[in-house]
């Protein structure tokens, strides 16, 4: 082979990787969604929304649901305080149940002695946004100060470090996903949810427990907010239900 096929040959090569180099990286879609599980369910009564998100975004350690078929996780978001979060305590501890907290920095601030308690009695502590921002429709650098300033208010003030956030309104981003994941959280959404928020417009008890019991199933993210009269009142029910269906909660 001759000097000059050679020399072609490495500036060909150099060339190659020069472009390469320069090629634009390919961005996660940072297009907001508005989660939701969908009414669709599979053969089990596990909706087919949350788990094909599962499927599409478990690479950056976000789930609606869980792989263990024989459990449900309670979790409650906790905006503010309405007024019934002890009585909700006061029946996960009689009943022996662990849940997750979905604080906001506004609720861990102003509500020391209920986070202290959740904290002592076993209960997990999420992170719910710092003023329950829209991620995706914040920059980079607002995003990561509205995970983490609340990440670094808990552990100064409480002692405890956070692993799992809720995305504020359920409006989350493939790119936001994956920057909280970069983060060290995982993120957790839901299978099951309904309209409980509306304190003025309160849900019929019995229409309530009746929707929870209809809908349980293996490896479902429960969320309810703590805001909510009727949530209050029948959680002792419904963990009984969930049981009675073979449940471990």
């Amino acid at each position: 082979m001759t000097k000059c096929r050679i020399k072609s040959m490495v500036a060909s090569l150099l060339t190659a990787f020069m472009l390469l180099q320069a090629a634009p990286k390919v961005m996660a879609d940072n297009t907001a969604i508005g989660y939701g599980q969908g009414t669709a369910v599979d053969s089990e009564n596990c909706p087919s929304d949350a788990l094909a998100f599962n499927d599409r975004y478990r690479e950056y350690n976000a789930y609606a649901t869980t792989p263990d078929k024989k459990r449900i996780i309670i979790t409650f978001d906790q905006g503010y305080e309405n007024g019934y979060t002890a009585n909700i305590l006061d029946t996960l501890k009689e009943k022996n149940v662990k849940a997750i907290f979905f604080l906001t920095g506004d609720y861990a601030k102003k509500e020391n002695a209920l986070v202290k308690r959740m904290i002592d009695e076993g209960h997990v502590l999420g992170n719910h946004g710092m003023t329950h921002a829209s991620l995706p429709k914040l920059n980079e650098e607002d995003a990561k100060q509205e995970v983490m300033s609340l990440h670094d208010y808990v552990l100064d003030e409480y002692g405890y470090e956070m692993q799992y956030f809720r995305f504020p309104c359920g409006e989350y981003s493939e790119d936001r996903l994956k920057f909280v994941n970069e983060l060290g959280y995982k993120t957790l959404f839901w299978s099951y949810a309904y309209v409980d928020w509306q304190t003025d417009a309160q849900p019929d008890c019995t229409a309530a427990l009746e929707g929870l019991s209809k809908s349980v199933h293996g490896g479902e993210i429960l969320l309810l907010h703590s805001v909510s009269k009727t949530n209050a009142e029948i959680l002792g029910d419904a963990i009984d239900s969930f049981r009675s269906a073979g449940f471990i909660v």
